[in-house]
């Protein structure tokens, strides 16, 4: 994959997710890259409506970075391991966010996520995320491929 684009742009053009879609207009547009070790990174910059309070990323907004970022993630690592030319829908199972410290809206922040126990249909990931070099939050959850009659199945 060296046409730059990001597994969203790739894989969900038309997706209207609120943290990754990328035919989302107010939304976040996280842009999740495929590294060769398996890691899935990606940069973030925010804006000053992405605030708690003056230079303080909000927490919520952490929580949908780390979200949207961990299940391309696992529905990646899903497609890699099926031996398919497109990932599966997949959805949250359960999440857990820690906020380390305090992430500064004065730059970029960098999200590092990998698989870390998977099946056919479900994959655990582990995320950080840093600002300034320094760990402000981890994230741990469990994302499942979703079969056809579930509202998410093909909604990509």
């Amino acid at each position: 994959m060296t046409d730059g684009k990001s597994l969203q742009e790739r894989y969900a053009p038309r997706s209207i997710c609120f943290g990754c879609g990328p035919a989302n207009d107010g939304g976040l547009h996280v842009r999740s890259f495929a590294a060769a070790d398996g890691t899935v990174v990606a940069e973030w910059t925010p804006e000053p409506n992405h605030q708690a309070f003056p230079g303080v990323l909000n927490g919520g907004i952490i929580g949908t970075l780390m979200d949207c970022h961990s299940n391309w993630t696992a529905a990646h690592h899903l497609m890699a391991r099926r031996g398919t030319s497109k990932p599966p829908t997949t959805v949250t199972a359960d999440f857990h966010v820690r906020l380390l410290r305090p992430t500064p809206t004065d730059g970029a922040v960098r999200m590092s996520a990998k698989v870390v126990d998977a099946t056919d249909d479900r994959a655990t990931v582990e995320a950080t995320l840093e600002a300034g070099g320094q760990p402000t939050a981890t994230c741990r959850a469990t994302f499942v491929a979703v079969k056809p009659g579930h509202p998410a199945h093909e909604r990509w």
